[in-house]
């Protein structure tokens, strides 16, 4: 079997690992964000009409948005995943294809206008129906024969539905971690233990950071948002519409059983397919936490504050443009689209406008240049001066940790070798360099490059990737000075990482002195 990596790898989005046996397979299929948006508008670099099935981890679109453009281009297979999966993929590929036609509009108004060819969008409604019609739904821990592979989806706690994957093809299993949820998960409880493999293929999204406790999380959430309320203005919390959206609404609901007044402010959840997401949660609850369970038996609903107001349409999201003071969670979670861009058009210019940030902010995108504190952004065509308050909390992530990951591993009692993916170069070297001083085996791979697993020979990529070498520089610079500013644990950890951080920069300079 061989596997060559088509996404993930190098960056956090465009999940896609195509795996050839007797057959090909992808697992994942995901849009590319950020930096290398313009890699969705490029044809596949596999023929789509040869892939037999699809193994989706989870809805969330850096896994499961280029499908129906698979489908456009000849995909004819299967596409394995959870019920819950294939519910909520429904209303995010929608979604998309509404907000690709109205981008789409904009941008053939403009070239019309200057003689440009018309552009098309990704995919329309056509291909996500002819998708939902490939799906096969299959329940955790069931045992799935495709004749030349062996397939076993296992809750990896991440969002609602969202695998772990084992895989087994003649003597050779490989894990496709997915997206792993915290080890001290409030939304989705412990991600499954699974001990043995021949490879492990691992997302390293935070695999250089730890995140704050939950209690550290929640006591700075609740000053963050008190704050704001004393400041009279609007609170702004991008965020991703499934899970990240249900959870901030149930850190709300614990904010208003403490703080009776709370119940006053007006909280608007402003997404065209919020409402959708939050009840296929509802619908699936025996699949969430105990904590989330144990409202859900006492007959509270714990996505439902008094409050709490749905926005659908346009015309309702434009209504509160002029409210004064309110707390507005709107898509999308990196700013990249969405009603979160309006929002942030009428209220970043203004110093009593607060902006919380509950999630990974991917390079490129614009919550990332907002993160990063930039003072003048672009918003919808305009240039928009950031006076607002910014936050950032990222406790209240879907991803492990960089200590969740290595205790997610530490599970395997036999020595598989780690390909890191889901992470920018920096998390996914730490997290390499931690494991090997663990005693085990990684490889980082690159874009394209393959891996035959019973050889276990390394491919060369076959397509060259463009590296943004100044970007990461300034970025380096920007982590130094942070690290120079703050207390550091004097522990052996980051004493190993710093050191390996020293030992990769000398090699880079002494490469650089032999141009």
């Amino acid at each position: 079997m061989r596997i060559t990596f088509y996404g993930a790898a190098g960056e956090v989005t465009g999940s896609c690992y195509l795996l050839e046996n007797n057959f090909k397979y992808l697992v994942d299929c995901g849009i590319f964000q950020g930096r290398s948006e313009k890699e969705n508008e490029n044809p596949f670099l596999f023929d789509p009409t040869e892939i037999k099935a699809v193994i989706l981890t989870h809805a969330h679109l850096d896994h499961s948005g280029r499908i129906p453009k698979l489908v456009k281009e000849g995909f004819k297979g299967r596409i394995y995943a959870t019920y819950p999966t294939i519910e909520l993929c429904e209303i995010l590929w929608l979604d998309t294809v509404k907000l690709m036609k109205e981008e789409t509009e904009r941008i053939n108004r403009k070239n019309l206008r200057s003689g440009k060819p018309l552009v098309e969008p990704l995919y329309t409604e056509k291909e996500v129906e002819m998708a939902m019609k490939l799906f096969e739904p299959v329940p955790y821990d069931e045992m799935v024969d495709l004749s030349d592979i062996k397939i076993r989806f296992r809750d990896s706690a991440h969002i609602l539905g969202a695998s772990s994957l084992e895989l087994w093809s003649n003597d050779t299993k490989i894990v496709f971690s997915g997206d792993i949820g915290p080890q001290n998960n409030v939304m989705e409880g412990r991600p499954s233990i699974i001990e043995d493999a021949d490879y492990v293929v691992i997302e390293s999204t935070y695999g250089d950071r730890l995140h704050k406790t939950l209690e550290e999380t929640r006591a700075e959430f609740e000053k963050v948002v008190l704050d704001a309320i004393n400041s009279q203005g609007k609170i702004l919390i991008p965020s991703f519409v499934v899970d990240r959206a249900q959870r901030v609404m149930y850190e709300l609901m614990l904010l208003s059983y403490k703080y009776p007044f709370f119940s006053k402010i007006p909280i608007f959840f402003d997404s065209p397919m919020g409402k959708k997401v939050t009840a296929v949660y509802e619908k699936h609850s025996n699949l969430l936490s105990g904590e989330i369970q144990k409202y859900f038996l006492e007959g509270i609903n714990p996505f439902e504050l008094k409050n709490l107001r749905y926005l659908t349409t346009p015309d309702e999201s434009k209504s509160i443009n002029e409210l004064d003071t309110g707390i507005i969670i709107a898509g999308s979670g990196m700013c990249t689209g969405g009603r979160i861009l309006h929002h942030l058009k009428h209220n970043l210019w203004k110093e009593n406008t607060h902006v919380i940030f509950v999630g990974y902010q991917a390079q490129g995108t614009l919550g990332r240049r907002i993160v990063d504190g930039e003072k003048v952004v672009h918003v919808m065509g305009e240039e928009i001066t950031v006076r607002a308050k910014i936050h950032t909390i990222n406790g209240f992530s879907a991803h492990a940790d960089q200590k969740d990951l290595i205790k997610w591993t530490e599970y395997f009692k036999n020595d598989p070798i780690f390909l890191i993916v889901h992470g920018e170069p920096q998390a996914s070297q730490a997290l390499s360099q931690i494991l090997q001083l663990k005693g085990r085996k990684t490889i980082v791979p690159s874009y394209t490059q393959s891996l035959d697993l019973e050889k276990k020979e390394i491919i060369a990529p076959k397509v060259a990737p463009s590296f943004d070498i100044e970007s990461l520089l300034d970025e380096l610079s920007s982590y130094i000075t942070q690290l120079k500013a703050s207390p550091i644990l004097q522990d052996l950890e980051n004493y190993s990482l710093l050191k390996s951080a020293l030992h990769l920069l000398k090699e880079v300079s002494d490469r650089s002195k032999n141009l």
